[in-house]
């Protein structure tokens, strides 16, 4: 059976980082960057679900670590990235061959707003699902089960992609069809991977 409708996640499928934030990151402390960005990346899972705010998260990681920086100059990064205009446009194409494209990806407010309202996602896809909004996360199973009741649709009907193996799995666990792919393989893989599944509108 042909899926309905394609989850896509954002970052490393439909998105990519367009600067070197991990050098950024760990240049806004004086020694140990790497634990510091481990640091900065524990805060974030509360924020991914709407439980707090990334900004007062990020404020007490920067005092923890005595860093100079301002949580603006620490925020920054997180707008470091850029959607890939061939995976878009094969997502318009999907969607005017009458396959619904739905977002599914996990950030926190902050980026939710740069990609919605400041750079237009909500108009590439049928729906979006942020999980700072959905008030879970991937790979939680239940994450998936929210959207499957948003959508109506039987999970067998869908298709998911990701680039991150255990959320896929997350995916597959409640019987969507579930692919794992990084945008860093290039577009032709997504193409050849929507043909494998008899996906109408792929070139």
């Amino acid at each position: 059976m042909t899926p309905s409708a394609v989850l896509f996640d954002a970052d490393g499928v439909v998105q990519r980082p367009d600067r070197d934030w991990w050098s950024q990151l760990t240049s806004l402390v004086g020694s140990d960057g790497e634990a510091f960005v481990a640091d900065l990346m524990a805060a974030e899972k509360p924020a991914l679900i709407g439980k707090v705010d990334f900004r007062d998260a990020l404020a007490d990681v920067l005092r923890r670590w005595n860093s100079p920086a301002s949580v603006e100059e620490a925020l920054e990064p997180w707008s470091w990235f850029v959607a890939e205009p061939e995976v878009i446009a094969l997502i318009q194409s999907l969607r005017s061959a009458g396959v619904g494209c739905h977002l599914a990806t996990n950030q926190h407010a902050y980026r939710r707003a740069i990609m919605q309202d400041e750079r237009g996602y909500g108009g590439w896809f049928d729906q979006t699902f942020y999980s700072c909004d959905v008030g879970l996360a991937k790979p939680d199973p239940a994450y998936f089960r929210a959207i499957l009741g948003s959508l109506e649709l039987p999970a067998s009907s869908v298709l998911f992609i990701d680039d991150n193996v255990d959320n896929v799995a997350g995916a597959a666990s409640v019987g969507l069809r579930a692919e794992v792919y990084d945008l860093s393989s290039g577009v032709p893989a997504l193409v050849e991977l929507l043909r494998r599944h008899d996906l109408p509108g792929v070139l």
